[in-house]
């Protein structure tokens, strides 16, 4: 078995060989947002079944694969898929390729994520700005031997969604006549979605959003000194608020029919930040 250091570097060092360019900004795409990519001058793709010790997408409509490339005069990193603790990934493995960007330089990580509306003033096809999660219902990604190399024992995760970046997302929005919500988020580990009990429970605790990715990603980000920020995709309201049943298939189409508003919103915001 190798070392999860030893991972890293083997991953590492067969993407470097085949980007074609040194990204500065990360973007994971969440379920059904993967043509963004599409937005880019693709210098590069790599499929995840291609890089040595790393995790494979298995869920349906997330391709599996980094593309390198540039957005206006930012070369990027994009993730076509990302790898979900449900998959039965050790967490270790699930934040392997936030870890690989970091060490291929990125400064800054896009998270983007299809969630369930909690908040009940939200509606499917809505876009919340991520300020701040809440990601105590999954195993912390740090959990195990800290990597110094990576960073500190113990991280600081005040402003994990950097207000920074935040504030250019919402500027963004604003000058493209976007209405974007803002939110808290919740990471649940999936893969059955939540019940009508949970998403009440989730409501006490402050949460507008909920999915099983993102959260962790973000720590793991941080923990290695990237800039964070995020957006949810609300592809349907969650169990106990719509009274339809959720499915996959409701999440793959409310992301098809915000794909335009969603692809304008992050080229704009991610070609803005090479000015």
């Amino acid at each position: 078995m190798c070392e999860i250091s030893e991972k890293l570097e083997k991953a590492k060092e067969y993407i470097c060989k085949r980007a074609g360019i040194k990204p500065a900004v990360g973007i994971v795409l969440g379920s059904g947002l993967g043509n963004f990519a599409e937005r880019a001058e693709i210098v590069s793709e790599i499929p995840y079944e291609d890089i040595p010790c790393f995790p494979r997408s298995t869920v349906e409509g997330h391709k599996g694969r980094f593309v390198f490339g540039k957005i206006g005069n930012t070369p990027v990193v994009i993730m076509q898929g990302r790898v979900h603790y449900y998959e039965g990934y050790p967490m270790e493995d699930v934040i392997m390729p936030a870890r690989i960007m970091g060490l291929l330089g990125i400064k800054t990580l896009l998270l983007t994520n299809a969630a369930g509306g909690v908040n009940k003033g939200f509606s499917a096809g809505d876009l919340m700005l991520i300020k701040d999660h809440i990601s105590c219902f999954v195993p912390n990604p740090l959990i195990g031997k800290n990597l110094s190399e990576l960073g500190t024992r113990f991280p600081d995760m005040s402003e994990v969604y950097d207000r920074e970046l935040s504030g250019r997302i919402k500027a963004c929005a604003e000058s493209l006549g976007t209405e974007l919500k803002e939110g808290i988020y919740c990471q649940l580990t999936g893969p059955s979605y939540e019940t009508p009990a949970e998403i009440k429970m989730l409501s006490v605790l402050g949460a507008d959003a909920v999915g099983m990715s993102t959260a962790v990603e973000a720590i793991a980000a941080r923990h290695m000194g990237v800039r964070v920020c995020g957006i949810s995709l609300i592809t349907n309201m969650a169990a106990g608020i719509s009274e339809v049943p959720l499915s996959h298939e409701e999440v793959k189409e409310a992301a098809d029919k915000a794909e335009v508003k969603f692809g304008a919103l992050v080229e704009r915001f991610i070609a803005g930040l090479s000015e």
